[in-house]
């Protein structure tokens, strides 16, 4: 296979959701039907002692929700497929975030009763910002919800895009029928059961062979709704679709496997295959000979036998092969892999090559940090991968004195995740953690001790806003950091951070400091 046939056989998407639309259950079908796995982990039950295959950390598997985003790859017909599974909560947003400058297309999941929801708006935003083609899954048909005209009327005053449906519900909860397939003009008829896989008949919607199927009063009902549907929504266009002005709407059950396969079986025919990156040197096309690719994520301890980082790159252009040596641009030396990894969740296998669109696994043993460019040689600088100024702060301490160096470790590579981030007071030397959301504390206690060994203990301080600050005039900087030296901090990098207390004292400090630039997200 040439090089532009093994680009354009990839799909490389994430799926986002607010939490419990069902994200995490929509994986595990789509991976069962890639032949990935053969049985899918309920998410929830405690019945079935399985849990999801993209929730593997210890802490997701007892909450039932996801904290990390997961990546997953496997062959499906003629098509490579990526899947990155984020999580929905939004004191993890920051993850979902970055996530989203990896991706060329996204499924968005929407519960059928609830519609859409906060989380869900916040994604859409990032979407359109980066026009990335969304395509969205009604889920939950097999309970109680919304009408579906209403559902679709909501997603495009509420996401703020045109919508075209391609498969349409026959009733829902338990008189749920299936969907008529407007993409295919078929028939998908429902089957309670978690592992069954929906039988397919194709029947046109005038047919009165659709009688014997839903009866009567349900095909009158479908005919009307159909003819509704082309005369309201404008025909689906590819092009739109592309361009991030239509989004492709998908009903079905992802907990009853049902409307999974046709929501993929059409995903894989229009979703784009891996799309130019914008650097700031140039635009990188991916079918391009030299190899390019960016750090998005860090994870710590995907193996708990080994205490080794992961750096995830997404590869933007050309092949990228095991034991050549590639270009590290921020350190300016040249580093070859013998290792890399592909993956199915935690489970990995070493890679000899992989394409644009794909995503790598490397070793890390600290050479990295989030938006790092790898090339063949070339200058180039990836950007947008922003660290937002947290919102939540806490002084953390050692519980356990014999474990001190364990916790600098595990502290350490858990904010080169980029989950947290780390603050050291100039004036007390005391480390401050700041994050977006309460339930990171948690999960930050919670991984030192299962990972790491260490014990950490939380002490309140009360503050606002972190940002960082800089200027060309060197004296009004020595000066404002000898007036604030009790609240000013060091960042992982060695930055200048100026801890505000309130914003009354934030927008006092902007007023006295006119030469001072405050920036609430740092570039990486």
């Amino acid at each position: 296979m040439t090089l532009k046939e093994e680009i354009q056989r990839r799909r490389t998407f994430a799926i986002i959701s607010h939490p419990d639309a069902g994200k995490t259950t929509l994986t595990e079908k789509l991976l069962l039907f890639g032949g990935a796995i053969h049985v899918a982990g309920a998410v929830k039950s405690n019945k079935i002692k399985k849990t999801a295959t993209s929730d593997w950390m210890e802490i997701e598997k007892q909450r039932g929700i996801s904290v990390a985003t997961s990546v997953m790859g496997f062959d499906y017909e003629e098509y490579k497929i990526n899947i990155l599974d984020t999580p929905g909560h939004q004191d993890f947003a920051e993850d979902t975030y970055r996530t989203l400058t990896a991706v060329d297309s996204v499924i968005i999941v929407v519960d059928i009763a609830k519609g859409v929801e906060t989380q869900t708006r916040k994604l859409m935003e990032v979407c359109r910002m980066r026009k990335t083609p969304v395509m969205i899954f009604v889920n939950k048909l097999d309970r109680e919800g919304k009408d579906p005209f209403d559902i679709l009327d909501e997603l495009e005053s509420e996401l703020q895009i045109a919508v075209r449906p391609l498969s349409f519900p026959i009733d829902m909860g338990e008189r749920f029928k299936g969907v008529y397939n407007l993409y295919r003009n078929g028939l998908d008829l429902y089957q309670p059961g978690r592992q069954t896989v929906t039988k397919s008949v194709s029947v046109d919607i005038q047919s009165p062979e659709l009688e014997e199927h839903i009866g009567e009063s349900l095909s009158a009902k479908l005919r009307g709704d159909v003819e509704l549907i082309t005369e309201v929504y404008p025909p689906f266009d590819r092009q739109e679709y592309l361009d991030a002005r239509l989004a492709p709407v998908f009903f079905g059950s992802a907990l009853n496997n049902f409307g999974v396969k046709e929501l993929l079986d059409c995903f894989v025919e229009i979703a784009p295959s891996p799309r130019p990156v914008q650097a700031e040197e140039r635009v990188i096309d991916p079918y391009e000979q030299p190899f390019s690719g960016f750090v998005f994520k860090i994870h710590a301890n995907m193996d708990p036998n080994h205490r080794s980082c992961i750096a995830f790159v997404k590869i933007c252009s050309g092949k990228f092969e095991r034991n050549v040596n590639y270009k590290h641009i921020r350190m300016n030396r040249m580093m070859k892999f013998s290792s890399p990894t592909a993956f199915m969740a935690q489970k990995k296998e070493v890679l000899d090559e992989a394409f644009a669109g794909d995503i790598v696994g490397l070793p890390d043993n600290g050479n990295f940090k989030i938006g790092d460019t790898l090339t063949s040689g070339e200058e180039i600088h990836f950007k947008g991968l922003p660290s937002f100024s947290p919102e939540m702060f806490k002084y953390i301490e050692n519980a356990d004195p014999m474990k001190a160096k364990q916790l600098q470790k595990g502290v350490g590579q858990l904010m080169d995740e980029g989950v947290a981030q780390l603050f050291t007071n100039q004036f007390s030397g005391r480390k401050i953690i700041g994050t977006v959301g309460q339930l990171q504390f948690e999960v930050i206690q919670y991984r030192l001790l299962h990972e790491y060994g260490a014990q950490c203990r939380w002490e309140p301080i009360h503050l606002y806003k972190a940002c960082w600050i800089e200027s060309d005039d060197a004296a009004q900087l020595a000066d404002f950091k000898k007036r604030k030296y009790q609240y000013m901090a060091y960042d992982k990098q060695g930055r200048d951070v100026f801890l505000a207390e309130s914003n009354y004292i934030l927008m006092m400090a902007q007023q006295d400091f006119k030469n001072i630039r405050f920036h609430f997200s740092s570039e990486y």
